[in-house]
């Protein structure tokens, strides 16, 4: 929509509705009408949230109108209400603003409203709640000013998130495509599994995706100028004539033979070594390749609209989905990258350049010297613009390209509003612009560095610069009005295709040229490394002890962290949360802290998200780091919320630079906890119900030697096995048993075949456990491993006649206070910060999470009150004697509203004895309070 277009929708939107309008029947179909035809948004209704119900007061309530993705919140009155009057609402006298801020306040911390708009139809009274004095410093626009007034509402629809949604869906149509021709054409060579062909169809397909994205952008003379060219020859001789086309657009055209065809001849010279190598095989082709090439419009989508750090990912994510797993590759969405990059620099310069603008604006409202103003105004734009041409990245696990791509847009961006303000600067002073310079565009490509191990990415992140140069020189045409040559390319060369790990950083990009270091390094655990990727963690850390326990990842931490050294170069990495929690932190994060690393600001666990069609599903954090001072304020951002904070240390959390180091007995004085038994039997002693009964009826005096056996799953699950303890059973009675008799001499077999002295040792006494874990009373018993999405581990008493498996930790002559304790959200609080992860699952140990847990020293009172709310807790569980722990605990435990409201009793109970109710809001200051306790223990103990 044009402006002249959306002031002729907005004048004839307020004669439609001038001098009426129902809050009751009027609310929904006037904001969807005004975002729809005002605003120009099409699907508005998807935008809206109708009546969204708040928690206010003991009741539920109703916010007219709420904008999830800008969070605007809409307080509608009737015709004729006025906006100034207070009204009873919930026992008190509120104007309609009251009312609506304080439906704010009881949103979720990820919800809470940035603007406010208060309306009766006849008047709009806007609040911009990022602003200070907000409630008296309104806007106010009347309906009937709504044509020259209606760009005033813009920030109601987020457009970069509607473009941004557009570009995705043309993206992912190109990638299938890409895909369909992938598998096309390698069904047509002869060997389509050997490395050579696998490189000629990697180069083949970049050309290809290259050449129909340049005549849709604009790039070639003619708009179908690659697919007419297509259409002339047989299928059969196509492969020939493609051919025949790298080597012209390879060629400058003083150089191309003078008497070719002159559909030849037309194409542009393009250069930048994308046509260079002549070595590619070309298999024939068939009709459905030709179809896919020529007929790419009937797609659906346009090349010269798609994004190209969305589009790189997808290209990349045609190859084999094996082997992106087992290199790690996860595709970064738009919103993860600027995560990255806008805390690390793209903030601060979008700061200075709105500080430039407003100065601007003081310069062209000057009473005096205006002209020197506007003068000094110009030159302070040209110096930001030559600061952004100094700025160079790195990348160095770059895949696609797809960090490189969205900063490299991002500065552009930037630098094209430079532009129209040095414009607007001339034609202020002079009447009209001045700028004559052929290409005026100072930010390059050139500034962009890379490392990938994998050459066909290397190829796809190279064009997806291109691509993004193509479409930047577009807008910066708009702008200046002048014609910017984008071909013949310049040779860029700056993605080197390698290991990483094994490169030398400095010989890609000198560490005294670079400015920042960003990537998402590949995601591969401490257990599922290959041999050689193993290697490189060996020789990256090699000295720090417990080196083999560090995730893949580190080694870029590592590696960054050398090349920081004496230099401002500052980096943030996206890493799987794993880093940040367990016993890595203590190998990786003292490791660098020791060698000057600070945090300078970083994202605490959150979903990933990916643009690839195969999503990552994993939990990442997101780390900024540097070794030279930094001042700058460190931000910590957490579930939406962004808290500015004196240090973050390895867990992330404000907190000093502790680590939690292994510990072999409590650092409080509470009872010892220790994994239950470890069989070493093969399987020989454990029972589902229905195998231990037809044991029983084999063997019926074994009868009274089976007992319940639970780990963690069957804990978990309400589902018992069986053990078949005969660990006491004298050997008189044991020979008087065949059937059991069998299952000693299978032990003891087994463990004479292990190749374990250890374990041959232990079948001198095969009918003992290597470890036995037996309780002569009741017991609390642990899982070792729980999943994520519970807000509580299910921990529970067992009776001492259960015995339980090493996938567990027991607590012998626990008191209901210490079950109290580690059920609490204070607990699960700092399990969640410490533990070890499997995948994404908690990791409960004894060495790392239990004998560093700081317990409370509670009153008596306190005491008592925990142990009440502990009892009420088991209590309730009894209660729902047909329900398992998984259920009770899962996603589904709002079912349980008992449950829920006695785990929140005892977790009060618990935090008034640790000080901390009333006085912490989120997880990550519960834990930093925890490490504060924790430092003073373990200086005690020193």
């Amino acid at each position: 929509m044009t402006d002249k277009e959306q002031k002729a929708a907005a004048k004839k939107f307020a004669a439609e509705w001038a001098g009426k309008g129902n809050e009751v029947q009027d609310t929904f179909k006037f904001w969807v009408g005004f975002i729809r035809r005002v605003l120009g948004v099409e699907d508005a209704e998807n935008h809206i949230e109708r009546e969204k119900p708040v928690k206010y007061e003991g009741h539920t309530t109703k916010i007219d109108i709420y904008i999830p993705e800008t969070h605007v919140l809409i307080e509608q009155k009737s015709f004729g209400i006025d906006l100034d009057k207070p009204e009873p609402r919930h026992g008190e006298m509120l104007t309609p603003f009251k009312q609506a801020e304080q439906y704010s306040q009881k949103l979720k911390l990820s919800e809470k409203a940035r603007f406010i708009i208060v309306s009766n139809f006849e008047t709009f009274r806007i609040y911009n709640l990022d602003q200070d004095g907000f409630e008296s410093n309104y806007e106010e626009i009347k309906l009937c000013e709504l044509e020259k007034e209606c760009h005033r509402f813009g920030f109601i629809i987020d457009k970069n998130k509607q473009m941004h949604q557009r570009e995705m869906e043309i993206s992912n149509k190109a990638g299938i495509l890409v895909g369909k021709l992938r598998e096309a054409i390698l069904s047509q060579y002869d060997d389509p599994n050997s490395p050579e062909t696998l490189k000629s169809l990697n180069v083949l397909l970049v050309r290809l995706v290259f050449c129909m994205y340049a005549e849709d952008a604009g790039v070639f003379d003619n708009h179908e100028q690659f697919g007419q060219y297509l259409k002339q020859f047989p299928v059969e001789k196509l492969n020939i004539k493609l051919q025949e086309l790298f080597e012209v657009l390879n060629t400058r055209p003083e150089n191309r033979y003078r008497y070719m065809d002159e559909e030849l001849a037309a194409f542009p010279y393009v250069n930048g070594g994308l046509f260079a190598d002549n070595s590619i095989e070309i298999p024939k082709f068939t009709d459905e390749i030709v179809d896919l090439l020529i007929n790419k419009a009937s797609a659906g989508f346009d090349w010269s609209e798609i994004s190209p750090p969305i589009f790189g990912a997808i290209f990349e994510s045609t190859l084999n989905p094996e082997t992106r797993r087992l290199g790690g590759m996860h595709y970064t969405s738009i919103e993860n990258i600027h995560k990255v990059i806008d805390p690390l620099f793209l903030s601060e310069l979008k700061t200075e350049f709105n500080g430039l603008i407003k100065n601007f604006e003081k310069a062209k409202s000057a009473v005096r010297d205006r002209k020197k103003h506007i003068t000094e105004s110009q030159i302070a734009f040209e110096a930001f613009r030559d600061k952004l041409a100094s700025l160079t990245f790195l990348d160095p696990a770059c895949g696609s390209g797809n960090f490189l791509t969205e900063t490299y847009l991002s500065l552009r961006r930037l630098e094209n509003e430079a532009l129209k303000a040095i414009i607007e600067c001339e034609t202020g002073m002079e009447g009209q612009t001045t700028m004559s310079e052929a290409n005026p565009i100072k930010v390059s490509i050139n500034q962009f560095y890379g490392i990938e191990i994998n050459d066909f990415a290397v190829a796809v992140a190279n064009t997806a610069l291109r691509i993004a140069e193509s479409q930047m020189i577009k807008e910066t045409e708009e702008i200046t009005k002048k014609d910017i040559e984008f071909l013949p390319l310049s040779s860029y060369d700056n993605i080197v295709e390698g290991n990483a790990l094994r490169v030398d950083w400095e010989s890609v990009v000198p560490k005294d040229k670079l400015s920042y270091i960003m990537g998402n390094p590949p995601f591969v655990g401490a257990r599922l490394m290959s041999d050689a990727q193993k290697s490189d963690v060996f020789n990256i850390f090699d000295g720090v002890k417990n080196n083999g326990n560090l995730d893949y990842v580190s080694c870029w931490y590592k590696k960054a962290t050398e090349l920081m050294k004496g230099t401002y170069i500052r980096t943030a990495l996206v890493s799987t949360n794993s880093i940040t929690q367990g016993e890595q932190v203590a190998i990786l994060w003292r490791t660098l802290f020791e060698q000057g690393v600070h945090i300078d600001f970083a994202h605490r666990t959150f979903r990933w998200d990916s643009e690839a069609s195969i999503k990552a599903h994993v939990h990442c954090v997101i780390v900024g780091f540097s070794v030279a001072p930094n001042t700058a304020p460190k931000h910590l951002y957490d579930n939406g919320t962004d808290k500015i904070v004196n240090n973050i240390n390895g867990y992330l959390v404000e907190a000093d630079d502790v680590v939690i180091e292994s510990r072999t007995t409590p650092i409080c004085k509470v009872p010892p906890i220790g994994i239950g038994n470890k069989p070493i039997d093969d399987g020989n002693y454990l029972f589902s119900y229905d195998e231990m009964i037809a044991f029983i009826k084999s063997e019926p005096r074994s009868e009274q030697y089976f007992r319940p056996w639970l780990g963690a799953t069957e804990f978990i699950n309400g589902k018992p096995r069986y053990c078949l303890w005969l660990g006491d059973c004298s050997p008189k009675e044991l020979m008087s048993m065949p059937e059991c008799l069998k299952r000693v001499e299978a032990v003891r077999k087994f463990r004479l075949d292990s190749s374990s002295a250890g374990t041959r040792k232990l079948a001198e006494k095969p009918t003992r456990f290597h470890v036995e874990n037996m309780p002569s009373s009741n017991y609390i018993l642990l899982p070792c491993h729980s999943s994520q999405n519970r807000k509580y581990i299910p921990f529970g008493y067992v009776s001492k006649d259960t015995l339980s498996s090493n996938a567990v930790l027991i607590m012998p002559n626990a008191s209901l206070f210490h079950f109290g304790i580690l059920t609490s959200n204070v607990h699960m609080a700092w399990v969640r910060t410490v533990c070890g992860r499997i995948k994404s699952d908690y990791r409960y140990s004894k060495d790392i999470v239990y004998n560093n847990f700081p317990w409370c020293e509670p009153t008596p009172e306190q005491k008592a009150k925990i142990e009440k709310t502990a009892q009420n807790i088991l209590d309730v569980r009894a209660k729902y004697s047909d329900s398992s722990f998984a259920d009770m605990y899962g996603e589904n435990m709002y079912l349980y509203a008992d449950l829920v409201a006695a785990h929140q009793a005892n977790d009060r109970a618990v935090m008034e004895a640790y000080g901390f109710w009333g006085k912490l809001n989120t997880e990550s200051e519960c834990v930093a309070e925890l490490m504060k306790l924790y430092q003073k223990l373990t200086e005690n103990t020193h």
